[in-house]
């Protein structure tokens, strides 16, 4: 498209030139994609922090999201497709789920330290807990999107690029997820109680029963 401008600005005067279809709407959309994923992420934040009265537990949720982001934009990158509507919305399912199996292991986390247990051992154990429930229900879903990515036909390109999305995006959050979402709770963990704060509020009936 930028190669298409400049050849366009050679032209005589009075000759132009203007987009439609997918190019229409990627030059219509400009940098909006940015700004959705920084919304998405924001609610996300904000939903997580009311539930847990607590800033640092959702940014180890939240620090997990990018590795989703950029799992999805290396895939459509890879297959040359553009970045449309319908890559957008892959990116938002993406952020989902990435908050998902984060939260999996650092609500766990969070109990077991609230039982007693320290902050290392407590994410080592959340992690071990929650592994198979997070792997399993990711292997799942990353299959289901296989159709979509492996589709022909008429709206092929439409189904082909939001499935990219999906599944580039969860194997890269569901390959590293499982060993950075426990480095970053333990990090926001000892920051904050060592700077006089770590007090967690229990909610509810405890997810761990002994």
């Amino acid at each position: 498209m930028r190669a298409m401008e400049e050849l366009a600005a050679e032209l005589p005067r009075g000759i132009g030139f203007d987009w439609s279809g997918q190019s229409y709407e990627e030059r219509l959309s400009g940098n909006q994609a940015a700004a959705l994923f920084a919304l998405s992420v924001l609610i996300v934040f904000l939903a997580l922090a009311a539930l847990y009265e607590s800033w640092t537990i959702p940014l180890a949720v939240i620090l997990v999201v990018p590795l989703g982001v950029i799992g999805a934009v290396l895939g459509v990158t890879l297959r040359g497709m553009p970045n449309d509507i319908y890559f957008k919305v892959g990116l938002i399912a993406t952020i989902g789920l990435s908050a998902k199996n984060a939260i999996l292991i650092v609500e766990f986390a969070r109990e077991l330290e609230m039982g007693g247990k320290g902050i290392v051992e407590a994410a080592l154990e959340a992690c071990r807990l929650r592994l198979r429930p997070i792997v399993m229900t990711s292997i799942a879903f990353i299959a289901g999107t296989v159709p979509l990515v492996l589709s022909h036909g008429a709206g092929a390109e439409v189904r082909s690029v939001t499935g990219i999305t999906v599944f580039a995006g969860m194997l890269g959050v569901t390959l590293f997820g499982l060993f950075l979402t426990p480095v970053f709770y333990v990090a926001l963990r000892k920051f904050v109680t060592r700077n006089g704060g770590g007090q967690l509020v229990q909610h509810g009936e405890p997810t761990i029963h002994h």
